[in-house]
């Protein structure tokens, strides 16, 4: 596949505090050296974006030295914590703001999808909006029009589509925001944090769509995200930014774990295995998780007719009392199916040393799904043990009672076998 966009040594510098330099000296000097052809004097200070230490410069990086490429038909995903760089880096692939350093290639149309709202008058209709939006993404009036009516089914906004977007929601904006950029077929399809606004049927409505949009239509998708279960989901690769840096770019699987792992102070973790890596101070470690069948066999990928069996092995340095381990079950876009928690399975409390905790998952209870197992552990009201960590990736098939593999797929998250009777009057 071709490359359709390329960024080089992308680097964006603020002035803290103020807009602009602050001072008449500072824009002469700027300018000065912008005509002779010379770099920003300014460019050569600045303090690493750390949002959690005191500034000890007036200028910051929010993004130092990025480099990547991105291949037509790829989803991206770019992921790291609040302040890491994302939106910046989104604002200037987007042609929002332009980099202090470095410089971007990109061959067709990019539509974005930064913020709530953006680029809607409020004063103005849904319907209205649809032909603005549509305009500033670079449509002709004839092209929005041959699209109009599937947008605004896909909104799901069509008795509010004649109404002032003021009116709206912040859920209701984002979706005919979403809508309009995902069906005037851009080349490039960037996507911010915004989706996380909608509910629960939207986001997998949006993921469905920039799903085909990538795999059916050949077109690109940077994806910015919290959400691990939809990135992994979705992206084909992804770059973890950390205080306006690039610290790993790769698989999805190894990106998120490595993302997951730096936030809970881990690092070289795999899908089951945790090495030893926490302060001496840290009351528990997770050494490994994996899932089996009754006989012991590992694997991930089970029959609804088969019971699965999860083993956890931790390791505590102190006694502790009241402590518990929590699973959660949750789908690619990210919502819960349900939980389970080891409740007071350690009774009077646990000495120093490796332990193990096994859970068995009934036959018949999940569906013809993928889940992802996140895991935490705690003492209820006092103290977080291990923060919520995507520990595994369970899939399941779809299975008859007698045995038969079938294609018909129930909905919902669960799909519990319970026991129905006849009670003939």
């Amino acid at each position: 596949m071709s490359i359709i966009l390329k960024a080089t040594n992308i680097s964006k510098q603020y002035r803290l505090g103020l807009v602009g330099t602050g001072t008449l000296s500072h824009d002469l000097n700027r300018w000065w050296h912008r005509v002779r052809g010379k770099d920003d004097p300014f460019l050569k200070v600045g303090s690493v974006n750390d949002r959690s230490v005191k500034a000890d410069s007036d200028y910051v990086w929010a993004l130092r030295d990025i480099n990547f490429e991105v291949k037509r038909g790829e989803v991206l995903g770019i992921i790291g914590k609040n302040g890491a760089g994302k939106s910046t880096l989104l604002k200037i692939l987007s042609r929002v703001t332009s980099p202090s350093t470095g410089e971007i290639k990109t061959k067709g149309r990019i539509a974005s999808l930064l913020e709530v709202g953006t680029g809607f008058h409020p004063e103005l209709t849904g319907r209205e909006n649809i032909y603005l939006n549509g305009a500033i993404l670079g449509m002709t009036k004839s092209e929005i029009k041959a699209k109009e009516n599937e947008i605004i089914e896909f909104s799901g906004c069509e008795r509010y589509v004649d109404t002032p977007v003021k009116r709206y929601s912040s859920g209701m904006r984002v979706r005919l925001a979403f809508a309009v950029a995902a069906h005037l077929e851009p080349d490039i399809l960037v996507i911010d944090e915004v989706l996380a606004v909608g509910d629960a049927e939207f986001q997998k409505k949006a993921i469905g769509k920039m799903q085909d949009i990538s795999k059916g239509e050949g077109r690109t998708v940077l994806f910015v995200s919290h959400n691990m279960a939809a990135v992994k989901g979705l992206c084909s690769r992804v770059v973890v930014l950390e205080n306006g840096m690039s610290v790993f770019e790769g698989e999805t699987k190894n990106a998120v774990d490595f993302y997951l792992n730096n936030q809970s102070n881990e690092s070289g973790a795999g899908s089951s295995e945790f090495k030893d890596v926490f302060s001496r101070k840290k009351e528990m470690q997770l050494l490994k998780v994996s899932t089996s069948d009754l006989s012991g066999r590992v694997r991930s990928t089970f029959m609804q007719s088969e019971s699965i069996l999860i083993k956890i092995d931790f390791k505590i340095n102190e006694y502790i009392k009241g402590m518990r381990v929590n699973m959660g079950f949750y789908n690619i876009s990210g919502t819960l199916a349900f939980v389970t928690s080891s409740h007071n399975l350690t009774g009077e409390g646990l000495n120093a040393g490796i332990h193990h905790l096994e859970l068995i998952i009934p036959s018949f209870l999940l569906n013809k799904i993928r889940y992802n197992l996140i895991l935490n552990a705690g003492i209820p009201g006092q103290k977080i043990l291990i923060a919520p960590l995507e520990v595994l990736v369970l899939d399941i098939e779809g299975e008859h009672a007698g045995g038969s593999t079938h294609v018909e797929r129930w909905p919902g998250m669960v799909s519990p076998k319970l026991d129905w009777r006849f009670n003939n009057l």
